[in-house]
């Protein structure tokens, strides 16, 4: 991981637009802070395409949709996206399949509440429609190998799961947060994300955004990237000097201060 100031100038001047993680990337203790939300403003100002796309419900998005300036918010790992500033919300898998994956979720998140000591659903769980998420950082503490069985239960379920800087999540489908930035690209902008990634960069910065620091050749992780170091099989290319928020408004500068 190079530092932020690393990155060529000519490499940010060809840029169009960012994804960027919520969690602990835009937001700091949980909230986005006032350079956060001004660095927002002035990729905007500066005619940059900023798309969040996170683990976080879609309801629990909606007001972060219509409040922020952003192009769209890719919600729940890549299966859901609010657009038109949270009018509109867009859907990767079909009604029937989403019902059919809620009614065995459900199931999931029982035993997962039965076999994990300690484990509890997120507070955020009532705005999910299409994964399940307990809770291991934000409200509630749960210890490395408690985190490992819930995960291991999720995948003997047949489910994806992901571990965030705060919960683990699982679904059913394919998509994942890469699925979820091909999709939203195609839809928005007509376009190939695969065809243009040279043009996109990423910020995030945890574990389950190593899917998107893998393919972006543009990555960058907030300094609190580096307590999941050790858990990455791909890393950012770029580290920010600052945490959180502020880490976010220094990839900010470095796309607009040129």
């Amino acid at each position: 991981m190079l530092p932020l100031s690393h990155w060529p100038l000519t490499e940010r001047r060809a840029l169009v637009g960012l994804f960027t993680d919520i969690d602990d990337t835009l937001t700091t203790e949980g909230a986005i802070t006032p350079d956060a939300l001004a660095a927002l403003g002035q990729l905007r100002t500066a005619g940059l395409h900023v798309i969040a796309i996170t683990g976080r419900p879609v309801g629990w998005s909606e007001p972060f949709a219509r409040d922020w300036p952003l192009d769209a918010i890719v919600a729940e790992n890549g299966a859901v996206a609010l657009v038109q500033r949270g009018t509109q919300k867009l859907y990767q898998q079909d009604a029937p399949t989403r019902a059919a994956n809620f009614a065995r979720m459900r199931q999931v998140a029982a035993r997962l509440l039965r076999e994990v000591p300690g484990a509890k659903l997120a507070q955020d769980s009532a705005g999910r429609e299409t994964d399940i998420a307990i809770d291991h950082s934000e409200f509630t503490h749960l210890p490395a190998q408690h985190i490992a069985h819930a995960v291991h239960i999720m995948q003997s379920e047949g489910m994806t799961a992901t571990v965030s800087s705060i919960h683990i999540n699982g679904w059913y489908g394919s998509h994942n947060k890469w699925s979820g930035a091909r999709w939203i690209t195609q839809q928005l902008f007509g376009q190939s994300l695969d065809a243009v990634i040279g043009t996109w960069a990423f910020v995030g910065d945890s574990s389950n955004d190593q899917i998107m620091f893998e393919h972006f050749p543009h990555s960058i992780g907030v300094a609190n990237i580096r307590r999941f170091a050790d858990q990455l099989r791909h890393h950012p290319r770029y580290v920010t000097p600052s945490e959180r928020g502020s880490g976010f408004s220094e990839v900010a500068l470095a796309l607009t201060s040129h």
